[in-house]
């Protein structure tokens, strides 16, 4: 049976992953979380997500009942400039977090599976596929973070970590969903310079991080900062530093 995926193209009915990856054997294959092989920078990420509890990444804890399944992808590769994480900029027309650097992911579609189960890794996967173009053939998925919410879209969400084993072409595969696609040095995540808080119309105030010409904030600098934090990456920072949501108006 013939459908549309998110970007309205034609699919076979197993979704847009599903369909591009059938030929490449990547939907097949059996999508597990594993430290084998692990380069030994990231065993502190690994190590950390194997303990951390919801309350320490957030506030914001998902209800009893409800929600919007989700999940993003947290990946991690190596350049030249050492470890970098990958972030996206979200289209500025998008109804939802409109124009901010985010992870790659989004709601989980019933070809993904089980939420309970395998659901959100396969999500995480597919969306990071659809929105940068990624093969998700060359991630090694090693951690899954406790499920945490984002109250202003209602999501519920499950953030799984990636080692970027074989780098593939990335990029903005639709703009009218992603501005751009871009990839930062942990280095600068953890240079002072960089790291600022931001306060919302709402009066919270998070941290934040002013990296490849973009403000980092909201959800993905507090998953940013929590994983500095608990990999014991952090540096001591200005906590008082902060700077306007339109910073660079």
């Amino acid at each position: 049976m013939c459908g549309e995926d998110a970007y309205g193209r034609q699919t076979d009915g197993q979704g847009a992953y599903g369909a591009r990856a059938a030929g490449t054997g990547a939907a097949a294959r059996d999508v597990r979380v594993t430290t084998d092989g692990l380069p030994e920078w990231l065993r502190p990420v690994a190590d950390a997500a194997a303990t951390v509890r919801p309350q320490q990444l957030s506030r914001f804890l998902p209800p009893a009942t409800g929600g919007r399944q989700s999940a993003v992808l947290i990946l991690f590769g190596e350049a030249a400039r050492g470890p970098e994480l990958l972030l996206m900029e979200r289209a500025g027309t998008l109804r939802s977090h409109a124009g901010q650097p985010s992870f790659p992911g989004g709601s989980l579609d019933p070809e993904d599976g089980d939420p309970e189960g395998d659901g959100p890794l396969r999500a995480a996967l597919r969306e990071a596929w659809e929105e940068t173009g990624l093969d998700p053939s060359g991630v090694q998925l090693f951690g899954v973070l406790p499920r945490l919410y984002i109250p202003v879209s209602g999501f519920v969400v499950t953030p799984v970590l990636g080692w970027w084993r074989e780098p593939s072409p990335v990029g903005a595969v639709d703009q009218a969903e992603t501005a751009r696609v871009f990839t930062v040095p942990v280095a600068d995540l953890t240079d002072p310079a960089h790291r600022v808080t931001t306060r919302h119309p709402s009066g919270h105030v998070g941290p934040a991080f002013t990296v490849e010409g973009a403000l980092v904030w909201g959800f993905t600098a507090g998953l940013i900062d929590r994983i500095l934090h608990y990999a014991g990456w952090e540096v001591p920072w200005d906590r008082d530093k902060q700077v306007p949501l339109d910073w660079r108006s």
